[in-house]
């Protein structure tokens, strides 16, 4: 049976050695930059189908350097042979790029001084959505984010007057929305709406409202899981003045103010270079 000096003995060993972990822990996490946190403003994006695209991905570190050194970027989408982009020693390093990536994608020097490792999606396909992974690592530290891009087809109504009916017509949209109509005071009006898919699967929207009054305002809603777009539409003197605006599902637009208007700052800093 151990004595009380022995069992005091052990106890100061264990402490001391469970104390100098913690020391050594905390110095390998410091030496190493494993402070840092890599993160991404939307992680839910939708992209219309033809448009560019960025995927954010920017290095938040508590150190916070001027400038971020000995950068590497990897970005990777699940499921696909091949990276999406890869930069490195200063340079991309596209040698396993994917082929349907080829051309499509670029990060942004300048960005990359600021820890912001974003990627530009030219012109979005189908194919293009699923879950991408964005690795970095620099003078800051490493980590990664993943994204879930999501597509669609959307865009803002043409109006017309035909026959005393308001007729909107929108030539993309997928997948297949519903169509919704309105007054200005918000009661629900009856319309009569007709779709033609064309090769590729996306949807042309015609939709007539009628009768009609000179001078009153009409909301017409075009709306799938992914994507709202609402027009305003005033009939006046024979003619249709009208606006738009598209809102996207909950999960990506909490965001969407804020991803927007990283997105224009990292394109100002391409375009002006």
């Amino acid at each position: 049976m151990a004595t009380l000096g022995q069992i005091i003995f052990c106890s100061m060993i264990t402490l001391i050695i469970i104390f100098g972990a913690a020391i050594i822990l905390i110095l390998a996490l410091s030496f190493s930059g494993q402070l840092s946190e890599v993160k991404s403003n939307d992680v839910t994006p939708i992209a219309n189908l033809g448009d560019d695209q960025l995927l954010s991905c920017f290095e938040n570190s508590e150190a916070k350097p001027a400038k971020f050194t000995n950068m590497a970027v990897s970005w990777e989408k699940t499921g696909l042979t091949g990276s999406v982009y890869r930069y490195s020693a200063g340079a991309p390093s596209l040698l396993d790029q994917a082929p349907q990536f080829k051309g499509r994608t670029q990060l942004f020097p300048d960005a990359l001084l600021a820890g912001n490792a974003s990627l530009l999606l030219r012109s979005v396909r189908p194919s293009d959505a699923g879950q991408y992974t964005c690795s970095m690592s620099s003078s800051a530290g490493s980590g990664r984010v993943k994204v879930q891009l999501q597509t669609a087809a959307y865009s803002a109504p043409a109006f017309n007057l035909k026959g005393g009916a308001l007729v909107a017509v929108a030539p993309r949209w997928f997948p297949k929305p519903g169509v919704a109509w309105s007054d200005f005071f918000g009661t629900v009006l009856n319309g009569s709406t007709s779709f033609v898919k064309s090769s590729v699967g996306v949807f042309t929207v015609i939709s007539t409202l009628q009768p009609i009054t000179d001078g009153e305002t009409y909301t017409c809603r075009i709306q799938n899981d992914l994507v709202s777009g609402v027009s305003k539409a005033t009939v006046t003197d024979s003619s249709v003045k009208a606006k738009t605006y598209f809102t996207f599902n909950a999960a990506s637009s909490l965001l969407t103010s804020t991803h927007l208007s990283m997105m224009s700052s990292v394109l100002c800093i391409y375009y002006l270079t």
